[in-house]
Parts: C-alpha cells; sequence; structure tokens
C-alpha cells in the first residue's frame, strides 16, 4: 500500500544511482523500470517508489503526477 504522498515523490524524487541518475522517479523508462521488476527492486523505500512508478507507467496514468512535479522535494 502506499500513501499519497509517495505520488509526491515519485514526482519530485531524483534516482540517486545508475543510468539515470538524477532523473525524477516518474520520468525513469518505462524497459529500465521492467528491468528492476526482473531482477529486483532495490530495497527500502526507493524500491518501494519505483514499484508505484511503474505501476502508474504500466496503467498510463501518468498525467497525474504532472501536476504534482511543481511541488517542492522535502
Amino acid at each position: 500500500m502506499f500513501d499519497k504522498e509517495d505520488l509526491v515523490k515519485i514526482a519530485t524524487v531524483k534516482m540517486p544511482f545508475g543510468k539515470y541518475s538524477g532523473r525524477i522517479l516518474i520520468d525513469l523508462p518505462e524497459d529500465y523500470l521492467l528491468w528492476f521488476a526482473k531482477k529486483e527492486f532495490p530495497q527500502g523505500q526507493l524500491g518501494m517508489l519505483m514499484q508505484l512508478a511503474l505501476e502508474i507507467k504500466v496503467n498510463g496514468l501518468e498525467s497525474i503526477i504532472e501536476p504534482l512535479k511543481q511541488i517542492p522535494a522535502k
């Protein structure tokens, strides 16, 4: 389960490592997230947020995240 704050986080938190380091989580390519889904998402909050980003992308719901990109990251 996720909190509404998690939606803000995937719209503002940046990927901390790898090929797409510095990119906002919701902006990660779907193929990249699917690769993690096959291998293993990182442990902890980052992995949970990446899984949520993938679910949003797979279901075509990215438009609900766009307005949240304007909220400053905490």
